[in-house]
């Protein structure tokens, strides 16, 4: 919106006396009016973010000892926990109870739907995968799918049926991409997604995240922080089972998938010992805080404090491939390669450069199964190059 030029606007100023009910108004003298006034709530917001220089930020010191990077991420770390309300989470006690609902065999091996009670009043719906012509123990991933119509894509079929096979697009179906390479899958159904979508609220938004996102932050929760916790308890049953091998666990995923990867790498600890996060990785900045995402991506005060190669680099120096796509309209690849530069200053800082892998598919907003699987399978089976 534009004044006319011969426009003057005049300020007030808050009176020093009152007569009675009526309150003069005393003004400043006229001034010419601006070329144009700023409207829109995103201009101070960017502005804000412009000036912005992140609290716990990496300092950017590659040749930092080891232990000063383990000192610095003890710190962003226990920051992260507080803002996301992961430490509000329940303490667990043991692996979460969980339910057989229905097992099958594949061509791949055998699947079988759970059901996990991860907190008092959430059950959650997973399906194990184990590959056939592979002993046990096995190398476990968490595979977590994003704005999906659920986790039935992981195992191949309809989302509305899951015993109904499905053309699943853009490599999302994770539980049969790892029984193909050998690796067994827990595909954990998130929050608010598929089977988990909102049921018992009357009049619940059309997004699929705003009310639980909305009713989380009230709590002194955050959506990402319980899908996390999902996740966590998810890793809990696998190492009651006795049959995995849990110094190789992974998580994966796409999108609100790889929004849970790169959180949960960074909070769990050593339960996450590889992480390969699918289009989400790239900067608050050029994401988030530029474009149209889902409210369950905001975490309060977060971007005071750190970008996504912080975040990320609390993961260092444990294997990590990060997987983009050249034409992603959501994550533009441009701030991906940015943070990531930033991120291998971090591993190589941990003593670990070669850890932290990108790779770029040609294409926009999906998984890229052959060259992703391709990097990690090296990192797994300790091979680099």
């Amino acid at each position: 919106m534009r004044a006319p030029k011969s426009h003057t606007y005049t300020a007030y100023v808050v009176p020093a006396r009152r007569v009675g009910n009526i309150v003069p108004m005393p003004t400043t003298p006229r001034a010419k009016a601006p070329k144009s006034f700023d409207l829109a709530p995103s201009i101070v917001h960017q502005k804000l973010m412009k000036a912005n220089r992140p609290v716990l930020g990496w300092p950017g010191d590659s040749k930092a000892d080891p232990q000063n990077v383990k000192v610095w991420q003890r710190k962003l770390r226990r920051k992260v926990t507080e803002l996301t309300g992961f430490a509000r989470m329940p303490k667990a006690d043991g692996p979460p109870p969980v339910w057989s609902i229905w097992k099958r065999e594949h061509e791949l091996g055998s699947i079988e739907k759970l059901m996990m009670r991860t907190e008092d009043g959430c059950d959650t719906p997973a399906y194990l995968c184990l590959p056939k012509g592979v002993k046990a123990p096995y190398l476990p991933w968490v595979c977590v799918q994003g704005h999906a119509p659920g986790a039935g894509w992981s195992i191949g079929c309809d989302a509305a049926d899951d015993t109904k096979p499905a053309n699943i697009e853009g490599d999302r179906d994770y539980g049969i991409g790892c029984m193909r390479r050998g690796l067994a899958a827990l595909c954990v159904e998130q929050r608010a997604f598929g089977q988990k979508h909102e049921t018992r609220i009357n009049d619940a938004g059309q997004s699929w995240c705003h009310d639980a996102s909305m009713h989380a932050l009230m709590l002194g929760r955050t959506l990402l922080a319980e899908r996390v916790y999902d996740i966590s308890r998810g890793i809990d049953y696998l190492a009651s089972r006795g049959d995995m091998r849990m110094s190789k666990l992974g998580v994966m995923g796409n999108s609100g998938g790889g929004t849970a990867t790169m959180f949960a790498a960074a909070l769990l600890g050593p339960k996450v010992r590889y992480a390969m996060p699918s289009c989400y990785f790239c900067s608050f900045e050029a994401s988030v805080m530029s474009l149209y995402h889902c409210m369950c991506n905001y975490v309060p005060n977060l971007l005071l404090e750190a970008e996504h190669a912080d975040i990320m680099g609390l993961f260092a120096p444990r294997p990590l491939v990060i997987v983009a796509g050249s034409e992603d309209p959501i994550f533009p690849i441009k701030a991906t390669r940015g943070e990531f530069r930033r991120l291998k200053q971090i591993y190589a800082a941990a003593g670990a450069p070669d850890n932290c892998r990108l790779v770029v598919g040609d294409g926009g907003h999906r998984f890229y199964a052959d060259p992703a699987w391709k990097t990690m399978l090296r990192l797994l089976h300790g091979r680099n190059g």
